[in-house]
């Protein structure tokens, strides 16, 4: 039998040789060894199973969309409003996939604390289109740009950030009072809750009239409707 070798065949022997897949796997799915680490899907890819709206007690019939396992933000659909898990958290790693689109701002919000007089306050992991939204530019030393904690810590200068409209991950650790933020796997924000230097900055920022924000020791996951279309998918969570 005789075999004729092309470049495509070549390359695909190659890469097999290499030991490199060819099958990537399905969005909103575990992989075995996601399984073995104890990671969950915090959301199933299809339903609304395990959120709300921030300040209802069932998921907003407008403004939010499940379409081809994503979920996204459609402003011209209504006026949704923030979604917040059914359960809250205290020791945890949250990773969640995320696309923005030009000008566009969002945020992961975490230790959400229903007592606080406003449904939706929380630490934020900001989402931001740093190029093209105003805010990048407010607050202090870059602390709402892209990564970073919200209003407090800016995140690291050297971020890798993916282009608008391409795939970028985010990912929160919270395991006592140390936090930190991860994008596109590089920790950008390290921090200690409750300590003296985290009061010191929740004292010089929009939040200086909560001052116990950020401190309960579990809170709910909230993703924001801050009314510009923004995409999330593989929202998944281990608890620490």
């Amino acid at each position: 039998m005789k075999y004729t070798f092309t470049k495509t065949t070549f390359t695909l022997l190659l890469l097999s040789v290499c030991g490199v897949g060819f099958s990537q796997q399905a969005p909103n799915t575990l992989s075995a060894a996601e399984k073995k680490q104890g990671v969950k899907l915090l959301w199933d890819g299809k339903t609304t199973e395990g959120w709300r709206g921030a300040s209802l007690d069932k998921f907003p019939e407008k403004g939010w969309k499940i379409s081809d396992g994503v979920l996204s933000v459609e402003p011209s659909e209504g006026k949704g409003g923030d979604i917040v898990t059914t359960e809250a958290f205290s020791n945890f790693e949250l990773s969640v996939d995320f696309k923005l689109v030009e000008g566009g701002n969002s945020g992961i919000k975490y230790f959400i604390d229903p007592n606080l007089p406003t449904s939706g306050l929380g630490l934020e992991f900001q989402l931001l289109d740093d190029d093209k939204h105003p805010d990048a530019k407010m607050g202090r030393d870059g602390n709402r740009t892209i990564g970073s904690l919200y209003d407090l810590i800016p995140a690291a200068k050297n971020k890798p950030v993916r282009k608008i409209g391409e795939w970028n991950t985010a990912k929160i650790v919270s395991k006592g009072n140390h936090t930190e933020h991860w994008l596109n796997g590089v920790k950008v924000v390290e921090y200690e809750r409750n300590s003296d230097e985290y009061r010191r900055l929740i004292a010089m920022s929009k939040y200086k009239d909560y001052p116990n924000f950020g401190t309960g020791e579990k809170g709910r996951i909230l993703l924001q409707y801050h009314g510009d279309q923004v995409f999330f998918k593989n929202i998944k969570i281990r608890q620490l």
